[in-house]
């Protein structure tokens, strides 16, 4: 069967008269539905950020995108100033942060970054990386609610005594990077749900409401999506890399930068291929690939080329179940209701209750 064509026409909005109550809703105020907009390194703009939350989700801008502590001022200003969603009691629709520490020779000025955040009194902060629980108390300390994301039930431990109040448990399916424990989102998210007393989401190979349907009956309060805002109208990427991925399917990633502990779930192309072949002959060698995975290259192929052949850029399995590039309202309302319709029909049509005799 064909893959359906790409397209960013302005679909007409699903009807959607329902919406999905979570620990995750009740806790982030004027937040309608338990799904997130990860973070994404050149992706992640007040741009898409706004349209994510003017749907309903939690749209999300990337710090580090941002040349400049300054820069990251603006940009949270530009997507406030997008933003025109309220609900019901008045709240405008909230958007979050994602503040990464990244492994770098040349670290960024985490704590000027950080100190923008607070000022701006961003609702929502997403962290990530190494040692934040310095950032996540004074991100509170600030009123921000904080999701930490995870690779692994461990890890989300120590960010839940860190003081995280959600956490983001990343499968190994999900796009960027997945942590090297080669665990699936099916099994982290039972053990999860065993383990934590705070909220948590589902990650990783996440894009239709049956996987959302899937993910609560598994213990989450809602899911993050990276890949799925991707391939939307208004991301702001070249339409040359949204039609790779709805052109794609579940087999065209692969992971690289392994040997040298950084996995990356990337889209599969001669370039990843290349860097695996140098990873094979000279495992742990960063700098032996460092020309071909820098964040610059990629940023030329979103954002001026639109080659998806021309980088290593992150994607995740869920390619295979991407078929257009629509707007965010129609991705939020599209998963939202399939996820109610599963919930509500299908599900409840399998409980078979035999008469006593």
């Amino acid at each position: 069967m064909s893959r359906a064509r790409h397209s960013t026409a302005r679909d007409v909005t699903i009807d959607m008269p329902d919406r999905l109550r979570t620990r995750v809703t009740d806790l982030i105020p004027g937040l309608t539905h338990p799904i997130t907009q990860g973070g994404m390194h050149h992706v992640s703009t007040a741009a898409l950020a706004a349209a994510v939350s003017n749907a309903g989700a939690l749209g999300t801008i990337t710090a580090l995108t941002q040349r400049t502590p300054e820069d990251l001022r603006r940009e949270i200003a530009e997507c406030r100033s997008r933003i025109t969603r309220v609900d019901a009691r008045g709240r405008p629709a909230p958007f979050a942060v994602n503040f990464t520490l990244l492994p770098a020779l040349r670290p960024p000025d985490y704590e000027a970054y950080a100190a923008v955040i607070r000022e701006s009194r961003v609702p929502v902060v997403e962290t990530a990386g190494a040692n934040p629980g310095t950032f996540i108390r004074d991100f509170k300390a600030a009123g921000c609610v904080v999701i930490h994301k995870c690779t692994s039930v461990r890890h989300a431990l120590a960010a839940e005594r860190m003081g995280a109040d959600v956490v983001s448990i990343d499968g190994f399916e999900c796009a960027g990077h997945p942590g090297t424990n080669d665990v699936g989102a099916m099994v982290l998210l039972a053990k999860a749900r065993d383990a934590l007393r705070v909220p948590f989401l589902a990650c990783g190979g996440i894009g239709t409401g049956r996987q959302l349907a899937a993910a609560l009956a598994l213990g989450a309060d809602g899911v993050c999506m990276g890949t799925r805002f991707m391939a939307t109208a208004e991301a702001p990427i070249k339409d040359g890399i949204k039609r790779a991925l709805v052109e794609a399917d579940e087999n065209q990633t692969t992971l690289v930068m392994t040997t040298v502990k950084n996995h990356e779930r990337v889209y599969k192309n001669k370039v990843a291929e290349e860097v695996r072949a140098i990873e094979a002959a000279k495992p742990g060698d960063f700098g032996a690939i460092h020309h071909l995975v820098r964040g610059e290259n990629y940023r030329v192929s979103f954002q001026e080329t639109g080659d998806p052949d021309s980088s290593v850029w992150s994607a995740g399995c869920v390619m295979g179940l991407i078929d257009d590039a629509p707007t965010c309202d129609v991705v939020v309302s599209r998963i939202v209701s399939e996820a109610v319709e599963v919930m509500t029909k299908r599900l409840t049509t399998m409980v078979v209750r035999d008469a006593r005799m």
